[in-house]
């Protein structure tokens, strides 16, 4: 019998027809990560300035100042974690307070994003649940796409509007306590590099509090006055 390789799946036509059989079979299909790119732009009243670059794919993300140009700051959000990296100095070190960028555009769960945006705030700074809330604020356009509003309340100004791209799990702009508008701009959605989102080999962590111990133990140091 003759073997009719039309009607045979094979090659680049595999996916489309799973997927086809899929939809017609109503079978789940698997939840694709998001991959895209973006250039980080802020606004405020007729200013506008480049704040760096963007790479998101799932739950990481890579965030490239340009007010930090000997680094990168790296963001998982199934772990938590944020992390500067410095290659150049073979270091990395927990990001901290270092940024608020990675306080704010981190991937989250559409449906929730409040927990994972409290969890960086957690990690930047211990934080008191009480005088923190996060709570929808309705819906908006933001290029033509649907967003969520979710409207975060924090002390010190930490506070900031952020709007959800649902399809991408991730805010695509932030309007922070002085009014300024943060968005990932030109977004490409696109494959990402793996290696983007790794710590290079042979990098180190950085530990400030192992540095201060060593410094205690060196004849450099000099033990504060006792309180009167």
């Amino acid at each position: 019998m003759k073997h009719d390789e039309t009607n045979c799946p094979t090659g680049r036509n595999v996916a489309a027809w799973f997927l086809a059989v899929a939809i017609l079979a109503d079978i789940p299909t698997p939840v694709m990560a998001q991959q895209f790119s973006a250039d980080l732009v802020a606004r405020k009243d007729q200013a506008i300035s480049t704040l760096g670059t963007l790479h998101v794919a799932g739950q990481k993300a890579r965030i490239e100042a340009t007010a930090l140009p000997d680094g990168f700051f790296l963001i998982d959000a199934a772990r938590p974690v944020a992390h500067f990296v410095r290659p150049g100095a073979h270091v990395f070190m927990d990001a901290r307070q270092s940024s608020r960028l990675t306080q704010m555009f981190v991937p989250v769960d559409p449906d929730d994003p409040c927990r994972q945006w409290q969890a960086f705030a957690q990690l930047a700074a211990p934080l008191d649940p009480a005088t923190w809330r996060c709570q929808r604020d309705g819906t908006d356009s933001v290029a033509g796409r649907s967003t969520d509003v979710y409207r975060v309340t924090a002390p010190s100004d930490a506070g900031f509007v952020g709007w959800i791209d649902r399809a991408r799990r991730f805010p695509v702009q932030v309007r922070i306590a002085d009014g300024t508008l943060i968005a990932a701009d030109h977004i490409r959605d696109e494959p990402q590099p793996a290696h983007l989102f790794e710590i290079p080999a042979g990098i180190r962590k950085f530990d400030p509090q192992a540095l201060i111990r060593r410094i205690q133990q060196s004849d450099v140091w000099v033990a504060p006055p006792a309180s009167q």
